[in-house]
């Protein structure tokens, strides 16, 4: 979860097992069309599964309606898995299904160990795990690390009196003064971050909505509280957790005013540097502690939102490697606002170089970020060859690719164009200037019946896609020049490529908005020449493998008569000789 000014700021791993895996490959270059089945993924079976995988974020509500009632499930989650095994993937990352008042979707949570009725029961969630485990498929939770629902126990009780036991599990203080908050900070989604209660006489904290109190990390109960809820899930079968807004969980203890910027922000309200509800030292001695919690179960992973601007402030995050966060989201590369190889190279290469060593992950887009084919396609492009650029990107890079649910079908963001259509809050608050978060949230499309096969028919919560009739899974299934085929190929190349799945990553050049890179693993090279233009692009093979290429997937591409041919957002991925 993030500030709707952050996220829409963009147009927003001996030798047999080598032989086995050198014999797929060559077999995989043969067809640059459908792949019948992922298979399993060889690389994926140890505690570092993660290096290995490709992560899947699935937003419940909107995934696969199996109760016909309008909104997804966990049974649509599961009835689904076949799909997801079938693209290859390795692990999901479901966003909240705790119960919660759905202010805000699920990330106000109320009660950490249970399921939403609206998602299922505990049931439901165990037969999902069991499912996917036969699948090769991890289960990553959503962990609300920042604050719980208003309607949560603990702050229920902290409401109560100045002096409940539960009261110090969130920040309450007393204000300046007769009608004034404790300090000028602003919440991310409008407004003061302060909330006066009349009953207790004092402000509590939260730098989301007045509905999500933060909780005070400073207090040993409730960390202790929130690890041994890390532990009843990864009791249940539960692989990580993805740490939502983990930059905010601390604040400055002294309660000092942030410094002003220029300008107002989508609410209206006067801009500020955030420096002193965010961000701050204490956040990485929280995840040292808890990496010793996760450390206690082999093979479980840590995620994190992590919004950083600088590449030490990524590296930071990694702690010393080995005693933070596994998987720091890369955001900035993200933040690459237009198709340019250079800028993508520098953050490619930023993380590569890491000082902390640490494991790439990347993402492009997730439920806070309008779909990546409209942010990055300039008018008039053919918004599938530059989905299918950024897939052959993001999959063969050296890391752990997030794909957020859709975008393997080139979905399209479906903003509403009404203020009374608006689900999200944020949208309703800062319309017309933030219209929210609802576009990139909409029904998955599986076929073209009716509401794209979500549901039986009952009204969806969203409305599903305009163009639900062409693009769904069983269409472009059925396609071989598909974007999901074209996922699916690259995903499979990934899983059974040494180079692809273990290789070191060298750029080559980002001349002429060419990104051009290799992924080599001892005597094995893979080549990947990505065009970020519209335009035609040529260049020399001898440049790039002087003794020549065997192609393993093209899109828009071919390499013969000494040259590489690309076509407009045009991608080559191939064996150098």
């Amino acid at each position: 979860m993030r500030p709707a000014r952050l996220s829409r700021s963009f147009p927003l791993r001996g030798l047999a097992l080598m032989a086995v895996l050198l014999v797929s490959t060559l077999c995989l270059a043969q067809n640059n069309g459908a792949v019948a089945n992922a298979g399993a993924n060889p690389y994926a079976a140890g505690e570092d599964w993660w290096k290995h995988a490709v992560v899947y974020e699935i937003y419940p509500r909107s995934f696969g309606d199996a109760g016909n009632d309008g909104m997804g499930d966990l049974n649509g989650i599961t009835e689904h898995l076949d799909y997801l095994q079938k693209l290859g993937v390795d692990a999901i990352w479901m966003t909240p299904m705790f119960p919660s008042p759905q202010v805000d979707f699920g990330y106000d949570v109320s009660d950490y160990r249970a399921v939403d009725p609206q998602y299922g029961t505990m049931q439901d969630f165990d037969r999902l795990v069991r499912e996917a485990r036969k699948r090769g498929i991890k289960i990553v939770l959503d962990f609300v690390v920042n604050h719980t629902s208003d309607k949560h126990k603990w702050f229920l009780e902290s409401e109560k009196s100045r002096n409940n036991p539960y009261r110090d599990y969130y920040i309450w203080r007393d204000g300046k003064g007769p009608g004034e908050p404790p300090n000028n900070w602003t919440s991310g989604f409008g407004g003061s971050a302060w909330k006066y209660d009349a009953k207790t006489g004092q402000y509590y904290y939260h730098f989301f909505y007045p509905e999500q109190p933060d909780l005070n990390w400073r207090n040993p109960k409730v960390e202790k509280e929130m690890f041994n809820t890390m532990r009843w899930w990864f009791k249940r079968g539960v692989y990580g957790f993805r740490l939502d807004a983990v930059d905010c969980v601390y604040e400055d203890s002294g309660l000092k005013d942030n410094p002003p910027e220029d300008g107002v922000d989508n609410f209206g309200m006067p801009k500020q540097k955030h420096v002193n509800d965010r961000s701050l030292p204490e956040v990485h001695a929280m995840l040292q502690r808890m990496r010793g919690v996760v450390n206690e179960y082999p093979g479980r992973v840590l995620i994190g939102e992590t919004w950083t601007d600088t590449p030490a402030q990524l590296a930071a995050y990694y702690g010393n490697g080995s005693n933070e966060l596994q998987m720091p989201m890369y955001f900035n590369f993200a933040m690459v606002n237009k198709l340019d190889a250079g800028k993508f190279r520098e953050r490619i290469e930023a993380v590569e170089q890491n000082a902390a060593g640490g494991w790439p992950t990347f993402v492009l887009s997730n439920h806070d970020i309008v779909r990546q084919v409209d942010r990055y396609a300039p008018e008039g492009a053919d918004k599938d060859q530059v989905a299918k650029l950024l897939a052959g990107m993001l999959i063969t890079l050296r890391g752990t690719p997030i794909l957020y649910f859709g975008e393997e079908l080139g979905m399209r963001t479906n903003t509403p164009t009404r203020r009374e259509d608006v689900k999200d809050i944020i949208g309703q608050k800062g319309w017309p200037q933030e219209k929210g978060r609802d576009g990139e949230r909409t029904p998955m499309q599986w076929n073209a019946s009716a509401n794209a096969g979500f549901n039986a028919g009952a009204a969806t919560w969203l409305p599903v896609g305009a163009d639900y009739k062409t693009r769904n899974v069983e269409a472009e299934a059925a396609d071989a020049g598909s974007v999901l085929n074209w996922y699916r190929r690259l995903i499979d190349l990934r899983r059974h490529d040494v180079a692809l799945a273990e290789g070191d990553y060298k750029t080559v050049s980002s001349a002429n908005n060419v990104l051009a890179y290799t992924r080599t693993e001892k005597t094995r090279t893979v080549l990947v020449v990505l065009n970020f233009s519209g335009e035609a692009r040529q260049l020399p093979l001898e440049a790039l493998a002087p003794r020549g290429v065997k192609v393993l997937a093209a899109s828009s591409a071919t390499a013969e008569a000494g040259r590489v041919s690309l076509g407009g957002y045009g991608v080559l991925v191939a064996e150098v000789k």
